[in-house]
């Protein structure tokens, strides 16, 4: 079956118009009617009824168009997977704001120097528009916190965060939190281990940089949750009140995930890669 028939008869089944459809194709309409005539010969079926508004498809056309959707997106995959194996002299690589603060600059030399021919582009993110530019194919790989609840994402590498609980040093008599932001996975975290010690009355104050959030905690400004390594990165191990935090309680591992259909030829190497 010509699947160029296929994405016609699709294209006009979601118009719901020969004319809609040429348009949307940018073909004439004799053209699009010849297309339809053409596959309602191959598979011996009329696939729609003409009405004054336009059409709509006959029972068989309404048992073809999802079998006829999922043969085209099977398609496209394949063509992908196919580009993405025949060239791949470039990664696009997304990162969570956390993970550009502990492991994105030794990740990036690592692969720099074994692949110095391999073009790499990054962004920042947070985890949620990161698995959307995933699924969405706009980004090869991509750190995200916690294990990803969508079946066509694996994961490459998972990596444990120790987690603290961060407070000052000096007394404080603000009960407030401090967020990179409020979807972020260590502010939610927070908001998991302040329900654990029954703290439910504070103010949250976003502060979109780690080191800020520090200071503003030395300052007394509020508590806040974050991986030891950002807090060892921006140089207050010593200067904050720091508690661990049991991984039964909150956990967050940052993990290094693709699609399962779109792994970057680097993908073994990714797995492992050590950079912890």
């Amino acid at each position: 079956m010509d699947a160029h028939l296929l994405r016609i008869f699709v294209v006009v089944a979601r118009n719901k118009s020969f004319t809609k459809a040429s348009k949307k194709l940018q073909v004439s309409q004799t053209n699009v009617t010849l297309r339809i005539k053409q596959l309602e010969k191959n598979i011996e079926f009329k696939l729609f009824h003409r009405i004054p508004k336009g059409v709509v498809l006959t029972k068989e056309g309404e048992n073809l168009l999802p079998k006829a959707i999922e043969i085209i997106n099977k398609l496209d995959e394949l063509s992908i997977q196919m580009q993405n194996i025949k060239v791949q002299n470039s990664l696009i690589i997304a990162s969570t704001f956390s993970n550009a603060s502990m492991r994105l600059f030794p990740f990036l030399k690592s692969i720099n120097k074994d692949y110095p021919e391999l073009k790499l582009e990054l962004i920042t993110d947070n985890t949620n528009p990161i698995t959307k530019m995933l699924l969405e194919y706009k980004v090869d790989i991509g750190f995200i916190n916690h294990e990803p609840i969508n079946n066509d994402l694996m994961v490459l590498q998972k990596f444990e965060n120790e987690l603290l609980f961060v407070e000052p040093k000096i007394k404080c008599n603000k009960n407030a939190i401090l967020a990179h932001e409020k979807n972020c996975a260590f502010y939610l975290g927070m908001k998991k281990y302040c329900d654990y010690i029954e703290n439910f009355d504070y103010e949250t104050i976003e502060i979109a940089d780690f080191g800020v959030i520090l200071s503003c905690v030395e300052l007394g400004m509020g508590k806040t949750l974050l991986p030891k390594s950002i807090v060892e990165k921006f140089g207050f191990l010593g200067k904050l009140k720091l508690t661990a935090i049991d991984s039964k309680v909150v956990s967050i591992p940052t993990c290094l995930v693709c699609r399962k259909d779109y792994n970057p030829k680097q993908s073994l190497y990714l797995k492992q890669m050590n950079i912890d």
